[in-house]
Order: structure tokens, then C-alpha cells, then sequence
């Protein structure tokens, strides 16, 4: 079986959905979209089985003006996304972060807070006595100050919003083909076509990787090395008789964080490097052994109305980590320019798919960012390895 296809997206959860979406948007297109996705049911996607947050506490100004652009997309998204006679919701809700520090980062804390309010995002900065204030169910030991997003910041139904970009891109002329990408086809310096595992050969005018933990190994048969991988993160799920009123999402200085989630709470860290190197991809079994060393003993600390709870399920999945900086990988490869790379979010990918959908839309089209310049996350620096420092990794 063959076919062809101006542009051919690798992956169809919420990068590639949106990019389809931004492209067939833009009146200056007109070509052919085809989306290639391994998994339709969506059981394993990386999109599905995020905890779905947004904020703009990073200390990067991309960073920054990516989620910026998110918020206002997801306070919009029935206008962008809705289908004729449907009204859509992905439950946005906008309690905050709450990011504390010890003494020792207070002062970085302070100047990102600057930062961030220097782009325009609606940050302060709390000292413990004013977290008290505003929060008296929590104790604020060893906390010289915390960062807390007033406006902008909070959680949302992933699963929900990827589906919407989906339905959007495909009801405007995206074609979805299930398949693998198994072969990545060169023409001297450009990519000619990709091959999936049923046999089906598809040309392309050029190739969007948006395959989310399978990057890697993706851009590897384009024989292009991109340090992407999956990285596992268990999300734990819990009840409790505890009363949060206004509660926001709550990170504390060790990492561990928890945020309320329907009628319960949801709570998760970041493994340890040694523990977090060699992730394997078929692997979503929860490593229940971190809620009972940091998770418990922290949230229980921190929120003393936490001693009584009940773990009531959770689960796996995967990031899709950039290991050189934690930074998305985004724009065109200096030498195979129809090559063009949305993938290596490390976490922050559902909140700035429709920015990064955007950007590369325009890239694509207008052969240039419009908007926002995403030129710092591109491509040159893995091969040069310089990483661009992101100190507000969670």
C-alpha cells in the first residue's frame, strides 16, 4: 500500500493533534495532512496519562510565554476547538501553584517570580505568613517563601483536550492512519518517506516528529541522533476526610507535590536520577514505593489534615524527556530541513501543545515563527550541546 502526503505528523496524541490542527487552520495552506498514530485507543499515550497541569513558574521567558499562550487557548476552547452544535469543557480549573522554598533558594525564587511577571504572567511571592493567611490548613516549617500563580495556573483534563484537538484536526481534513513508523526513507538531504509496519510506504513533503517517548528512537531511523526518552512518573490518587478550602496545586522544597482532583487528591515526585535512566517504555506498573518514602511522610508534614488518608488507586506513564536540558525540542533540523522536530516537552507538553502546534504550524506555512520566537528550543543546540537551563523542573 502507498500514498502520499505534504506533510506526514509521526504521532497523534496532543503535539501532533495540534500541529495537524494549526496547520490546517492557516488559510496559506493548502495541502495534505497525515497523521500517523500507533495507538488509537490512546490506552498508553503520554497525553492520556499526564496529570494535565499548567503553569508559568519557570525560569526560562519561552517557558514562560509558551504557557502564557496556553491559558488563554484553554480559557477559549470552545471557540478554537468545539465542533458545530457541541459544547466543550476540559474542566480547567485555576487554583495555582504553590512552589516553596527553603531559605537557601529563596533568593532565586524571588527572581524568577520577577521574571515571570516581567512576561506577564500574574505571580507572587508568599512569605509564610501570608501562606498562612491565605491557606491556614498548611504548615509552613523550613519554608522561607513560596511562589504562587494568583491567576493562570492550574489543572485540567488532559485526555479531554487531546481528543479535541484530534476531532478538530480530523473534521478540517486531517487523515489519521493507524500505523508504526518502522523506516524513514532519504533523498540526499531530505526525508522522501516513511514506511510502517504493515508495509505501507508514504512520501512526504516533509515529516513532523511529534511521537512523544518514541522520538528517539524515531529520529533514529532518519539517522538523527535526539536524546529522547521515556521516563516513567506514577501519579497517586487518595482520599481523605481533610477540608482544603482554595487549595492550589502544593510543590514542596523536596519535590513532592499534590493537588486536589474531583472528590479526592493526586499527588506525585520525580524519581531519583538513578532511578529514572533506563526507563522501559512497555513498563506503566506504579512504583508504589514512593508514596510511602517521600510522598507521605511530606504531604502529611506540610498538611497535617493529610495524617488520615487513604491511597485509593493512581497510575503510570511516561514523559517524553529531553535528557540534555529537560527543554522541548522544537523547529527544523539544520541539515534535513523537512525534517521538523515538536517533542522532548519533560512535562510541560499539555500545556504548551497549542504555542508549540502553533509555532511549527507557522514554520511550515510562512517558513518562519509569527509569534512567538521558539528558535531558542531548536534542534542546533543538541548537536552542539548546549543545553538551555530550565531551573524549575518538577
Amino acid at each position: 500500500m502507498h500514498g502520499s502526503s505534504d506533510i506526514v505528523i509521526v504521532g497523534g496524541g496532543v503535539m501532533g493533534s495540534a500541529t495537524a490542527f494549526f496547520l490546517l487552520s492557516d488559510p496559506g495552506f493548502t495541502g495534505r495532512v497525515t497523521v500517523v498514530e500507533k495507538d488509537p485507543t490512546y490506552r498508553f499515550a503520554s497525553s492520556a496519562l499526564s496529570a494535565s497541569s499548567i503553569r508559568q513558574q519557570f525560569s526560562t521567558p519561552l517557558n514562560i510565554q509558551l504557557s502564557l499562550f496556553g491559558i488563554g487557548f484553554l480559557r477559549d476552547i470552545g471557540r478554537h476547538l468545539a465542533l458545530p452544535g457541541e459544547t466543550l469543557s476540559i474542566g480547567l480549573r485555576e487554583p495555582g501553584y504553590l512552589i516553596m522554598a527553603t531559605a537557601a533558594h529563596e533568593e532565586l525564587l524571588r527572581r524568577n517570580v520577577a521574571l515571570q511577571r516581567a512576561h506577564g504572567a500574574d505571580t507572587t511571592v508568599l512569605s509564610p505568613a501570608e501562606m498562612k493567611q491565605r491557606f491556614p490548613w498548611i504548615e509552613t516549617d523550613g519554608v522561607a517563601a513560596a511562589g504562587f500563580g494568583l491567576t493562570g495556573e492550574g489543572s485540567f483534563d488532559g485526555p479531554a483536550l487531546m481528543q479535541a484537538f484530534r476531532r478538530k484536526a480530523a473534521s478540517i481534513g486531517a487523515r489519521y492512519v493507524h500505523g508504526e513508523v518502522v523506516g524513514v526513507e532519504k533523498s540526499g538531504p531530505r526525508v522522501a518517506a516513511v514506511r510502517l509496519a504493515d508495509g505501507t510506504r508514504i512520501a512526504c513533503g516533509a515529516m513532523v516528529l511529534a511521537a512523544g517517548p518514541s522520538s528517539g528512537v524515531v529520529a533514529a531511523l532518519a539517522g538523527v541522533e535526539l536524546p529522547v526518552r521515556p521516563r516513567k512518573r506514577t501519579v497517586f490518587v487518595f482520599r481523605s476526610p481533610a477540608v482544603l478550602p482554595r487549595c492550589p496545586l502544593v510543590i514542596d522544597a523536596n519535590g513532592v507535590w499534590v493537588r486536589p482532583e474531583g472528590d479526592g487528591f493526586v499527588a506525585g515526585v520525580s524519581p531519583p536520577d538513578h532511578e529514572d535512566a533506563d526507563a522501559d517504555p512497555s513498563d506503566f506498573e506504579m512504583d508504589h514505593h514512593f508514596f510511602d518514602d517521600p510522598i507521605w511522610p511530606t504531604i502529611a508534614a506540610r498538611i497535617p489534615a493529610f495524617e488520615q488518608l487513604r491511597l485509593s488507586g493512581g497510575w503510570a506513564g511516561h514523559y517524553e524527556v529531553n535528557t540534555l536540558d529537560h527543554n522541548a525540542v522544537i523547529g527544523r533540523h539544520p541539515e534535513i530541513a523537512n525534517l521538523v522536530f515538536v517533542t522532548g516537552f519533560s512535562g510541560h507538553g499539555m500545556q504548551q501543545a497549542a504555542a508549540a502546534g502553533r509555532a511549527v504550524g507557522e514554520l511550515l506555512v510562512h517558513g518562519a515563527y509569527r509569534t512567538i520566537d521558539v528558535s531558542l528550543f531548536g534542534y542546533e543546540r543538541i548537536r552542539d550541546r548546549r543545553p538551555v537551563r530550565e531551573l524549575n523542573v518538577i
